[in-house]
């Protein structure tokens, strides 16, 4: 299940970026999964826990990844704690739905991030400021846009 925030939210943690810097271990680069987020989100191939070979930049140290890789892999890894999923791309949110998949995780949104317009998100998606559960983008859009817009929630927290 993904639960969604939307606006200020005090408890999530906002700079990712950093965080992961401090807390992510060497196990987490040499896993599956994050072999595949990095080579989809950043176009790069992990050599190993403290080298990554990336096109543009050559071999770069897990710290360098980008923003929205250190999300994921913090969402995936510490499903316990919510985080600020603004740092991340709209190609970051088939992996949010995918994590979603796999175990449950709140994140917090403070800004509309597209997951596909075309189909059902595939997992049950919870807008935590109604607490009611959507199915697409078509019924995340206006909820996301009103508590964007207004900060208020009716609170399910």
């Amino acid at each position: 299940m993904l639960k969604i925030y939307f606006g200020d939210m005090e408890e999530a943690i906002y700079n990712t970026s950093d965080y992961f810097d401090v807390v992510y271990e060497d196990a987490w680069i040499t896993s599956t999964f994050a072999k595949a987020v990095i080579k989809d989100i950043d176009k790069s191939e992990v050599l190993s826990s403290h080298c990554i070979e990336s096109p543009v930049l050559g071999q770069i140290p897990p710290v360098s990844l980008a923003g929205g890789t250190k999300t994921l892999l913090l969402m995936y890894f510490e499903p316990e704690n919510i985080f600020n999923a603004s740092t991340c791309g709209d190609n970051c949110a088939k992996w949010i739905l995918e994590i979603a998949q796999i175990k449950d995780v709140t994140i917090n949104l403070r800004h509309i991030m597209d997951f596909g317009r075309e189909k059902p998100f595939g997992v049950e998606v919870m807008v935590l400021n109604s607490c009611q559960t959507v199915r697409d983008m078509s019924e995340l859009l206006p909820q996301a846009s009103r508590f964007l817009r207004e900060n208020a929630d009716e609170g399910c927290l």
